[in-house]
């Protein structure tokens, strides 16, 4: 969708995105304080995930959660909030003609939340319900059980149900206290914003009566560590194997390797035709298959993961190796990389059809560390990638031999070690010389 984005920086220390989306009917609110777990002991693990539960609830202007809830929604209104290891982030979406309502409500809650006690207890049961729904997510209990033996600051759904007996309402209030004031706040709007309600919504946000003094909490720092043992995760029922493959640098990637990166990952899995998923499912080997890239503070991560049968999984690791290998020496043609720009250049046209899907381009970077994405520089950025910079990147992405791999199921432990040492040959210091040669060769 067409839009302009304008940053603001108000006079109490929040700092926020208006994107002016002319003619929108709907509005998007996003609304993210630095106030997730790494921020709370290890005892008291799950109390930024029970404050986020109970913060959309009674406040003073009205008292029950179950009203304020009924009020902000009554005429199809949508609110939510999330919790992660860094942020939590409260969001809304409403009609147009209601935007005003239904963000002073929003803004209420945030600052004038109650934190009844009957209201906490109700809420730990749910959070306890949800918990124990997401330790059956196969994928996400291998994914925390790996961040945390990596080295990364985690936890499973099962620890996480037992710290919260640690948690009471007192926690909340204090860890609230600690993290809801107007420096650490970040806000993304999005919608038809004239002149007129960018005021508007400039001067609500200013107003908003939370402490004025501190800054942001900066991003913790986390370095992975090499695993030199699978990590397995028994379970009997799982008749399948799921697994992971994380490989890291130990810095950030720049935007340009970040596009390179993300382009030779839609090459690898992100098609039917691509070139590890299109040939496994080829062969019979594999239904589907995920890959992608994260970062924290310090390192860059690019992670590959799937569902396989015991009996498949042997050969799906090989053409993880092979294909990754070509890649790394070099063995990419211009066509195939001109094919997946196109790919790539049609999803993005796809990815903001919405405000919020709009919203969401700026949202994850924005919140993560500051910078405002140039969504019109996006085609541009990806149709400058070149082969020289996909090769050089996926390299450096393994050249530091810091890497994991994780199983999920009932294969048995012996089995997943001989998986490992399959993939091993990725890092091994005669592969990455290979690789130099044949990329000297070309160059030659």
């Amino acid at each position: 969708m067409k839009h302009t984005v304008q940053e603001i920086e108000l006079k109490n220390g929040a700092k926020g995105l208006l994107i002016h989306v002319p003619d929108a009917s709907v509005m998007t609110f996003d609304v993210n304080f630095r106030a997730g777990e790494y921020l709370v002991s290890e005892a008291k693990w799950e109390v930024p995930h029970l404050m986020e539960h109970v913060l959309l609830g009674a406040n003073e202007l009205i008292p029950r959660a179950r009203d304020f809830q009924a009020e902000l929604e009554k005429n199809g209104a949508y609110s939510n909030a999330t919790t992660g290891v860094y942020d939590i982030t409260y969001e809304a979406e409403c009609a147009d003609f209601e935007w005003d309502r239904v963000l002073g409500l929003m803004l209420i809650a945030i600052t004038k939340p109650l934190f009844l006690e009957e209201e906490f207890q109700a809420e730990f049961g749910n959070v306890q319900e949800e918990m124990a729904a997401r330790s059956n997510n196969h994928f996400r209990r291998l994914s925390l059980e790996m961040r945390g033996a990596l080295g990364l600051i985690a936890k499973t759904d099962h620890e996480r149900l037992e710290l919260m007996q640690n948690v009471t309402v007192e926690d909340v209030r204090e860890h609230y206290q600690r993290t809801h004031f107007a420096p650490n706040m970040r806000f993304v709007v999005a919608g038809n914003l004239t002149p007129k309600r960018q005021e508007s919504i400039a001067n609500l946000f200013e107003s908003v009566e939370l402490p004025t003094k501190g800054k942001r909490y900066e991003l913790p720092h986390e370095l992975p560590k090499n695993l030199h043992k699978p990590v397995y995760v028994a379970n009997d029922t799982v008749e399948n194997l799921y697994f992971y493959i994380d490989t890291f640098m130990k810095r950030r990637l720049t935007d340009p390797e970040t596009d390179s990166l993300n382009l030779v990952n839609t090459m690898l899995t992100e098609t039917l035709y691509s070139k590890i998923l299109g040939t496994a499912r080829e062969r019979g080997l594999v239904y589907g298959m995920s890959s992608g890239l994260s970062q924290t503070r310090d390192a860059s991560n690019w992670w590959f993961g799937a569902q396989v049968s015991d009996k498949n999984a042997g050969a799906l690791m090989q053409i993880i190796v092979e294909e990754l290998g070509k890649v790394l020496a070099g063995d990419v043609s211009k066509d195939e990389i001109e094919a997946t720009k196109q790919y790539a250049l049609g999803r993005f046209q796809r990815s903001a059809q919405t405000v919020g899907g709009t919203a969401s381009g700026y949202v994850g970077r924005y919140f993560f560390d500051g910078v405002v994405e140039n969504y019109y520089k996006v085609p541009e950025r990806i149709k400058a990638v070149t082969k020289e910079q996909i090769i050089e990147v996926a390299n450096q992405m393994f050249a530091e031999t810091v890497w994991g791999f994780g199983v999920l199921g009932n294969c048995g432990e012996h089995f997943a070690q001989e998986l490992q040492a399959e993939l091993a040959a990725l890092w091994s210091p005669a592969r990455q010389l290979e690789s130099e040669v044949l990329q000297n060769g070309r160059a030659a």
